[in-house]
């Protein structure tokens, strides 16, 4: 079951929210998580972000609604484990950062996404478009999805309720992140909503005055 987080807009664009549940891999170790699935759309078509886990509920909450794409903020395995079964099922191509292959192959090898995700990239839907931001550290690849109408950052594993997402794994780094942060979030309007890969909502100005105290 989903449920409506933002919007909608004049053009009826809403921002939806699946949660599944599964398990991340890396570096040998396992660790049960939630992930928040995200569906920007209005009732014809939308962008999934982050088909995480299973498959099914993402596609009850899409519905008859045309999928444009699947869009990865980045390619952790839980993060990307419905995928390609959404595209298998909606025919909607899968996208990725290029500087994200190397985690893609841990789950896929000898694969490759779709398309590729670009920083500064505009994609449409109705009446709004996502801005890609290209946010290294919690991985190479790792992206943010401005919706500036909305007045939402669809963060993945880059920015959470707290803080940065976690370095201390394969392929990032903690003083990267911290820079992207600074250098492509903080400078959005301070009552964005930040809307995050695993858990609860914040905001920009939450979580600057919290690096700063920090």
């Amino acid at each position: 079951m989903s449920e409506v987080v933002a919007g909608p807009t004049a053009g009826g664009v809403r921002v939806e929210r699946v949660v599944t549940s599964g398990v991340f891999a890396l570096d040998g170790g396992e660790w049960d998580v939630d992930n928040n699935v995200w569906i920007i759309g209005d009732d014809r078509e939308c962008y999934v972000v982050d088909a995480a886990h299973d498959a099914a509920p993402i596609l009850e909450a899409v519905g008859n609604r045309r999928v444009l794409a699947v869009l990865c903020t980045h390619a952790h395995n839980d993060h990307i484990t419905a995928a390609p079964a959404l595209r298998e099922a909606t025919g909607a191509p899968v996208a990725l950062h290029p500087a994200d292959q190397v985690l893609w192959e841990l789950t896929y090898p000898g694969t490759e996404p779709d398309e590729q995700l670009a920083d500064g990239e505009e994609l449409a839907i109705g009446d709004i478009a996502l801005e890609v931001l290209h946010t290294p550290g919690h991985a190479p690849g790792a992206v943010c999805l401005y919706a500036a109408a909305l007045g939402v950052v669809f963060t993945g594993d880059t920015l959470f309720q707290g803080g940065p997402g976690a370095t201390g794994r394969s392929y990032s780094d903690y003083d990267t992140i911290v820079d992207s942060i600074r250098g492509s979030l903080f400078c959005l309007p301070p009552a964005t909503v930040v809307l995050t890969g695993h858990g609860d909502a914040s905001t920009i100005e939450a979580e600057r005055a919290g690096l700063a105290a920090g």
